[in-house]
Formats: structure tokens, sequence, C-alpha cells
């Protein structure tokens, strides 16, 4: 060979990557999702402070294996940023004998599962999803309960900005809310007889006021004095503060995320929600009138927040006094109250209303306090400690 001629390199190799079954050192390199964490505890705490959600998941049944330790760290995990890592932790978790960890539990809120509709322009369905969101259950007596869904805080943006908007939906501006809880549901006619029998504080409750007559439909006929009685009195028997939800608070509950008239996406269906089905929004389609209220969360399906029944069945009273703008309203979640405005505000439609009055930015007020309807419930808030792990549940 010439020695001028030069030498030749031999042939590179591929760097070598794991495969997706490979057992992994923990370490900076992405590790894959079903691939067994080698390098004890401190390779699991590794993979249990990944970026990726999936990767911490996956870590959470390695933890198991390392007892007391292992334990700690999915403890650690239902603090985590994600919901779905906090809900995996909690799942395993509660399969655990140990008394520590029972304990230890008890301070963190349970997780229920719910279906999240999505539909077209057209009403029809286009994705069905699972969701998971946390909750506590409140004992009204007598076997009686209360279900509270924990509202995560955020900002969004309040009002209506579609061209056919009504005047008093606008103008669009955003608002800082507060985690808080909401119910699941508006509130049943079987909880309403039950906080109905409690002690009076200010009014006289009736405990059967509603037309439509049912245990577990919502509860309707009531005024605002009654709602706000109701909170009242629930407060007193439960240590918690109860009241009716602010306007923004009950928009941003609506909406939960999304940025469509309806939570459900640009149209709606009777197939989901009960209200005047002889009518139609947008490009949707006629559906049923059923001329009567629903029982509570019959459609089985939730907004991603996990309430059901937003949209359609019963109007639900808010604490606000009516204003016929957003022109002067707070920043944050708290009810623009005027002390010497008796008309007040309701959200959410109902079932002898068309579509477009159950749009999450929609606003309709009632002129006066102790108006009683048929087409009017109520959904309560519950306020959330200023001190709390994350959905803990403090009293």
């Amino acid at each position: 060979m010439s020695q001028n001629q030069p030498p030749v390199e031999p042939p590179s190799e591929p760097v070598a990557q794991p495969r997706k079954d490979d057992a992994v050192l923990g370490g900076q390199a992405p590790v894959p999702i079903t691939g067994v964490v080698l390098g004890g505890l401190p390779g699991v705490t590794r993979r249990l402070a990944g970026v990726t959600v999936e990767g911490r998941i996956a870590a959470l049944s390695e933890a198991l294996k390392y007892g007391e330790a292992g334990l700690e760290l999915l403890l650690k995990a239902l603090e985590d940023e994600s919901w779905q890592v906090q809900y995996a932790a909690f799942c395993l978790l509660q399969k655990q004998k140990s008394l520590k960890v029972k304990q230890r539990l008890k301070k963190y809120l349970p997780w229920f599962e719910f279906e999240v509709v999505t539909v077209d322009e057209q009403s029809r369905e286009i994705s069905r999803d699972r969701h998971f969101a946390q909750y506590f259950t409140e004992d009204l007596g007598n076997g009686v309960t209360l279900e509270m869904v924990a509202i995560p805080g955020g900002t969004f943006m309040m009002g209506s900005r579609d061209e056919t908007r009504r005047d008093n939906e606008g103008p669009q501006h955003p608002r800082e809310i507060a985690p808080f809880y909401m119910g699941k549901f508006s509130v049943t006619q079987t909880q309403w007889r039950a906080v109905a029998a409690l002690p009076k504080l200010k009014r006289e409750l009736n405990p059967d006021p509603s037309h439509f007559k049912g245990d577990n439909l919502p509860v309707e006929n009531i005024s605002w004095y009654d709602a706000v009685e109701f909170c009242h009195r629930l407060s007193q028997k439960s240590g918690r503060h109860y009241a009716l939800p602010s306007e923004a608070q009950w928009e941003y509950a609506c909406r939960a995320g999304t940025t469509t008239p309806f939570h459900f996406g640009k149209a709606i269906t009777t197939e989901l929600a009960n209200y005047k089905g002889q009518y139609t929004y947008g490009s949707g389609v006629q559906g049923l009138y059923r001329e009567q209220t629903t029982p509570v969360g019959s459609f089985q399906v939730a907004n991603a927040f996990g309430l059901y029944d937003m949209h359609g069945n019963v109007w639900e009273w808010c604490a606000d006094s009516w204003h016929k703008n957003y022109q002067g309203a707070p920043s944050d979640g708290r009810a623009w109250y005027d002390n010497d405005n008796p008309v007040k505000l309701l959200r959410g439609g109902s079932w002898s209303y068309a579509p477009d009055c159950c749009r999450c930015a929609f606003r309709l007020y009632s002129s006066r306090a102790d108006d009683i309807f048929s087409t009017v419930g109520l959904r309560v808030v519950a306020r959330r400690g200023e001190n709390f792990y994350p959905f803990a549940l403090l009293r």
C-alpha cells in the first residue's frame, strides 16, 4: 500500500440506544416507558423527577419494590404538578395495607372518573375521553350526601367574543380565579329537604318547593333568598363556608378550560343536555323538548372539571347583583354585589329555554331576588383553604 494513501478509517458503529424493553440505569437520557429502572432507589427517584408524565407514572410501580422509602416517593407524587401522576399514585397507595399510608391518605381527596364529550358544529360527537377529578363528600344527615368537586385555580377570558354576542356579555376580560370547590350536580330535592330540616337562620325554607317532583331531580321554585339561606344552614352544619358561586366562578367552572360557546364545543345536542330542543344553535340539529327537568347527571357526561349539567336543566342562582355589562367588574373571582340592587343573576339555561341561552357566556337576570320559577335552582361552592396540600381536604 502506498505510503501517500490516506489511512482507512474503521467503519463507524452506531451509538448504542436502548430498546424499548431494555433495562436502563436512570440518567440524563430519556428512559423507555416500558423499561425497568436499574440503579436502585436513586434510579427510581431520578425517573420520578423526569420530564415526561408517562415516565413518572411508569416509575411509580417500581417505587413499591423499595419498602417504606418507596412508599414515601409515592406519597410525594401526590403533590406532583400533573393530575395524572397524582391519580396514579393515589390508586397505588389505596391498595396498600400500611396504617401509616392510610393515615397519610386521609389528607388527600379521593378521585372519580368521568367522560368528557366534544361535538362538531353539526352537533355530532367527535370525541369521548376519560378524565379524572378529586372531590369530597359532605354528610347532610340521614344518609344524604353532597359531592363537591375540587376546581383548580386559573385565569380565563370571561364573556363572549362572538360577533353575535349580547351586549351584556362584554367586554371580554381576563379574570383570575382562586381554587374552590363546586357541587358536582345542581342541588337535588333530597338534598334540599335535608338542609331545609336544619335549624332556621334568617328565613323559613319550604322543604318541598319544586313543581316537578322527584328525589334526584334538581330542586326548583326557589328564590335567591332561599338559596342563600340554604348555603347559610349548610355552612353552619358543616363548618365550611358554603355560598352561591360568583358569576366569574360559575363561568370559569362551566368552561373548564374551553373557549367555545359550550363546553361540548361549538354546538350542543339534546343527547347531552336538557333544553328546548325545537331550537338549534349555529349549524346544530333539532332534538327533543322534554318539557320538564331531568335527574341530575342523567346524561352521564361532564365537563373537563367533572361538573354535570352545566348547560340546561335548571338555571342556577349566582351571588352577584345584575350589571348591564362588565365595565368596572372585579379582576378576580369575587362576586360583584351591590347592596341596593335587588336584581340578581342566573346562569346555565334550563329545560324550557333555547340552546343560545345555555351558552357558557349567556347571562340572565331576575327582576327580584324573591322570584320563584320552575326553571330555577342552585349549585353551591365552598372555599378552599389558603394553606393546603394540592387538593387536600382541610376543614
